[in-house]
């Protein structure tokens, strides 16, 4: 008896003109592309009965049949990815996260994240705690905000550092550049994180809705400029997206941020966000000592400072 097809689905009206390639990589979200493409050319795909090409063009109405995929690995594949490290001992690691690194495997984005570089570092020499895909990570960072990352290398720390999350007891600050110059040298942001109503990547402030999430962010004013702010943001929850949907919010969007900024992308040497976690204040999950672990402003966002810095001739 033969094996169930991985998928067997019928091409809509929206899925005229599309590759077949791309189609597979919306239909079978839980594989990367590389193994699609190799089921592809491994004749395991037919649409309308015929092996087809990566490239062929659906048409509405088309069976497209996926006999079978390899299955996805059950972690991060290791790569030799160099990593800046803040702080090790036998209980956890602290990295310096780079912009632009995923933390860890997901669709769109199955190499050179952050897991697959603990991997290669440390192999097994990590928590199992958060699953196959995650090995050692308590918490994330958005990609393109860089700074300090934990990383748990046994099971109890793992345990121990996520209820300080959990609990509140983390202080976290990140440093932010902001379009607009707030008139107030602190305030306070206390409104609720849901899903936005139309685009699925991005966050909204909903106070009524069902999936909505409290969330608390405090920020301090570290410099002022002629048209920009530098932001100590000292968040008190760790929703998606938080501090870029409070400030964005409060009239002062993180600078080229592209899902919730006004202005460019790129701004001078910023070719991302100007959010940067700074500094991480935990507990030792060992000794219960507080242990602060920072990262110093990275390359774009201090040359960012030194053009704000500078008077215009």
């Amino acid at each position: 008896m033969s094996a169930e097809p991985v998928l067997d689905r019928i091409a809509a009206e929206e899925d005229a003109g599309k590759r077949l390639d791309a189609a597979l990589a919306e239909w079978c979200a839980d594989f990367s592309r590389s193994v699609l493409r190799r089921a592809i050319d491994a004749g395991h795909v037919t649409v309308g009965g015929r092996e087809r090409k990566a490239s062929h063009r659906l048409s509405s109405g088309e069976r497209v049949v996926v006999a079978q995929l390899e299955p996805p690995p059950p972690g991060p594949l290791p790569e030799a990815i160099p990593l800046d490290l803040l702080y090790e001992d036998d209980d956890l690691v602290a990295v310096d996260k780079p912009p632009g690194m995923v933390v860890h495997p997901a669709k769109g984005h199955w190499q050179g994240t952050l897991a697959a570089a603990l991997a290669h570092h440390f192999g097994d020499a990590l928590s199992k705690t958060g699953g196959p895909t995650r090995p050692g990570i308590v918490h994330r960072l958005d990609r393109d905000t860089s700074g300090v990352i934990v990383v748990a290398k046994h099971d109890a720390a793992h345990e121990a550092l996520a209820k300080q999350f959990a609990d509140r007891t983390t202080e976290k600050t990140y440093l932010a550049i902001v379009t607009g110059v707030p008139d107030r040298d602190a305030d306070v942001i206390d409104q609720p994180i849901g899903p936005h109503p139309r685009v699925r990547e991005k966050m909204a402030i909903r106070p009524d809705h069902p999936d909505s999430r409290e969330a608390f962010t405090r920020y301090e004013v570290a410099e002022r400029f002629a048209r920009h702010a530098l932001l100590r943001c000292l968040p008190k929850t760790g929703r998606t997206h938080q501090i870029r949907v409070h400030l964005a919010h409060a009239g002062y969007p993180v600078l080229c941020d592209k899902l919730y900024g006004a202005g460019p992308a790129s701004h001078g040497p910023l070719h991302r966000q100007a959010l940067h976690a700074h500094r991480l204040t935990i507990r030792h999950p060992a000794t219960r000592e507080p242990l602060c672990l920072e990262s110093p402003l990275p390359e774009d966002i201090e040359q960012k400072l030194s053009e704000l810095r500078t008077p215009a001739t």
